[in-house]
C-alpha cells in the first residue's frame, strides 16, 4: 500500500516538475511590470495559478461555512417551533392553574376525606367520595406540576434558541468576512489580467495548454492510471450524465447550479441528482468519502487536487475529468493532470458497476477553453 502512495507521489511531483519545465523554458516571452520589477509571462503564469488557486481555496472555506450556516439555520428553525408549542402548552398551564387558584380563593375546594370520613353516616360511601377527592387532589397536583415543568422546558428552549441565534450570527460574520476575502483574490486575478496586452494573454494560454500537456502525458507514461476500461456503479453513471450536461455553463463561484457552477457546486448537486448526498465541498468531499487508487479510478468518481484538496473534478474516463475550473471558465472536459493531482475518492464503493456501459455523448467544444479559467472577461481590447 505505502508503494502504491510513493508512486502516487512521485506521479504528482513529476506533473508538477513537467509543467515548472515548460514555466521555466527559455522562449521569446513578453514582460510586463511587476511588484519587483518587468516579469516574464511564466512568471505571471505562476502568480495566476497562485491566486486562483488562493481563491478556490477562499471559496471552498466560505461554502463549507455557508453549510454550517443552512445547519444552524434548521437548527434555529427547529427549536423555534418547539418553543412555540412548549409556550402554547405553557399558557394552558397556567390558565388551569388559574382556575384551580381561584376555585381555592373562592372557598369551593373539597373538605378533606379524613374529616368526609369522620362525619359520614355511611362510612363506605365516604370512601367511595374520598377516593374521587383524592383524584381530583391529585389532578390539582399534577396541573400545578405540569405549570412548573412547562416553565422549565419553555426557559431551557428559549436559552437554546438565543444560543443558536448567537451562534449564527457569528457564522454570519465569518461568511462575509471569508465572502469579502475570496472577492478580494479575484480583484487581484482582474487586475493583473486587465494590466495584460492581447499577445501577453495569448502566450499565457499557449504556456498553460503546453504546461497541461506535458502534465497529461507525463502522468499518463507512468502507468498510474490503469489503462483498462471500467464502467461505472448506476448511480456513479447518473452522476456523470448529470455533470456532462452542465458542460458550456459558467464558472460562479459559491454556486451549485442549475444556471452557474463552482468545482464542488457541479460534484455535490451531480451525485444528489443521481440520488446519493455527499458533503459540499472538496475539502469535505476527501476528508470523508472513501478513498480510491488512482489505478482503479471508474467514471463517476471524484478527483482531487492541491495539497489542500481545493479543487475537484468528476472521471469522465480515458484520463479526462469534467469540471468547473475557475472564474472566467466554463464548465467543460479537461485532461487529468490540468491541475497537481492530490487523489481520489468513490462516493458509493460497494456499488457494483454496470453492464453495458456507453460513455455520454460530449457536446460539441466540450473541451474548449482554458483549464485555468483564463477568459475574455477583464482582458484588454487591443
Amino acid at each position: 500500500m505505502s508503494g502504491k502512495r510513493s508512486a502516487t507521489r512521485l506521479v504528482r511531483w513529476g506533473c508538477m516538475a513537467a509543467v515548472a519545465g515548460v514555466l521555466l523554458a527559455p522562449g521569446p516571452v513578453g514582460a510586463v511590470p511587476g511588484p519587483g520589477g518587468e516579469k516574464s509571462v511564466g512568471e505571471l503564469l505562476t502568480d495566476l495559478q497562485t491566486l486562483y488557486r488562493q481563491a478556490e481555496e477562499a471559496s471552498e472555506t466560505y461554502n463549507a461555512t455557508a453549510e454550517q450556516l443552512k445547519e444552524r439555520r434548521k437548527e434555529s428553525e427547529a427549536l423555534a417551533q418547539k418553543l412555540a408549542t412548549a409556550r402554547g402548552s405553557l399558557h394552558s398551564s397556567k390558565i388551569a392553574a388559574g382556575r384551580l387558584a381561584r376555585e381555592q380563593y373562592q372557598g369551593r375546594s373539597e373538605i378533606s376525606p379524613y374529616v368526609r370520613l369522620l362525619l359520614a353516616r355511611d362510612p363506605q360511601h365516604a370512601l367511595d367520595q374520598g377516593r374521587v377527592i383524592l383524584r381530583a387532589a391529585k389532578k390539582q397536583e399534577a396541573t400545578v406540576d405540569r405549570l412548573v415543568g412547562d416553565e422549565k422546558k419553555a426557559d431551557g428552549l428559549a436559552t437554546k434558541a438565543r444560543a443558536g441565534l448567537d451562534r449564527q450570527l457569528q457564522l454570519a460574520a465569518k461568511q462575509k468576512k471569508e465572502r469579502d476575502a475570496v472577492q478580494k483574490r479575484l480583484k487581484d486575478v482582474e487586475e493583473l489580467l486587465a494590466s495584460l496586452t492581447s499577445a501577453q494573454l495569448a502566450q499565457l494560454s499557449r504556456l498553460e495548454d503546453a504546461g497541461t500537456a506535458d502534465a497529461q502525458r507525463s502522468f499518463m507514461a507512468s502507468g498510474a492510471l490503469s489503462s483498462a476500461g471500467r464502467s461505472p456503479s448506476k448511480a456513479g453513471e447518473a452522476a456523470l450524465a448529470y455533470a456532462v450536461r452542465q458542460i458550456g455553463k459558467p464558472y460562479v463561484w459559491g454556486a451549485e447550479g442549475p444556471k452557474a457552477f463552482d468545482c464542488s457546486g457541479l460534484t455535490s448537486q451531480a451525485w444528489a441528482h443521481a440520488g446519493q448526498r455527499i458533503p459540499r465541498t472538496s475539502q469535505e468531499q476527501w476528508a470523508t468519502l472513501p478513498r480510491v487508487p488512482l489505478s482503479e479510478l471508474r467514471p463517476g468518481d471524484l478527483v482531487l487536487y492541491f495539497p489542500k484538496a481545493t479543487h475537484v473534478a468528476m472521471y469522465l474516463g480515458d484520463g479526462m475529468v469534467v469540471q468547473a475550473p475557475r472564474p472566467g471558465a466554463r464548465v467543460k472536459v479537461s485532461p487529468i493532470a490540468a491541475n497537481p493531482l492530490l487523489g481520489a475518492v468513490r462516493p458509493d464503493p460497494s456499488a457494483g458497476a454496470v453492464s453495458g456501459y456507453r460513455a455520454p455523448r460530449l457536446p460539441a467544444g466540450a473541451e474548449d477553453g482554458g483549464d485555468a479559467g483564463y477568459g475574455a472577461a477583464g482582458a484588454p481590447q487591443q
